[in-house]
């Protein structure tokens, strides 16, 4: 009984939609409405601004990190990993938003990690923000870093049932990306812009005239 409900503890958690809850408290912005309409971290740092997709990323890893934790405390780590993919779950297909569809996992992911393997953890974040910082891509950085998470675990020495979800959750990372990957291939995927731009001088045209506007 307590297995279960340390599951359901994971599963409540992963609901919490703060990608939806912060832009809509803070700014009126209901980010399902906007740019991408994915309820996750990105699409609120393109939207509403780089501090709210901070808090919001920082506020899904901890959605992953507590049950897992909890569950490894109270239980052992078979039992922490189905904590880790209920608030998966729970991020994916959140209770508090009617089970609507919602984010990627990705930081949730990080979250489950950061409690069950945190050496792992770290060294796949590294690779994301290589990946990140050389593309602009901030698909291309999950994607990467979801590729090395189970070499991390298992380089670092993880138990089988946290390499088994890593290996679990690269999948559906991989999976769910698979817009981003088809945009990618056609040279359509939206770059990160880390600085904001200065709107040009009255009187000055942009470079490139009004095609600049793509970029």
């Amino acid at each position: 009984m307590k297995e279960a409900g340390l599951v359901l503890l994971g599963y409540v958690l992963g609901s919490t939609p703060w990608a939806y809850w912060l832009p809509k408290a803070l700014k009126g912005v209901d980010i399902r409405e906007v740019g991408s309409g994915n309820i996750g971290a990105t699409n609120v740092w393109r939207n509403v601004g780089f501090k709210l997709g901070l808090a919001v990323m920082l506020l899904d890893i901890v959605k992953g990190l507590v049950p897992a934790l909890l569950a490894r405390w109270l239980a052992d780590d078979v039992v922490a990993v189905l904590a880790g993919l209920a608030a998966m779950a729970g991020h994916y297909r959140p209770l508090f938003l009617r089970f609507a569809r919602g984010g990627k996992t990705v930081a949730t992911t990080g979250g489950v990690m950061l409690a069950l393997a945190p050496l792992a953890f770290l060294g796949a974040t590294g690779v994301w923000v290589i990946a990140f910082l050389a593309t602009r891509y901030a698909s291309v950085g999950s994607l990467a870093g979801a590729a090395t998470l189970p070499l991390f675990a298992l380089a670092f020495g993880a138990s089988w049932p946290v390499v088994g979800f890593a290996c679990a959750a690269a999948l559906a990372i991989l999976v769910l990306h698979k817009g981003n990957i088809r945009r990618l291939l056609a040279g359509t995927e939206r770059k990160m812009q880390l600085r904001r731009r200065r709107p040009p001088a009255a009187g000055v045209r942009p470079r490139g005239g009004a095609s600049s506007s793509n970029v």
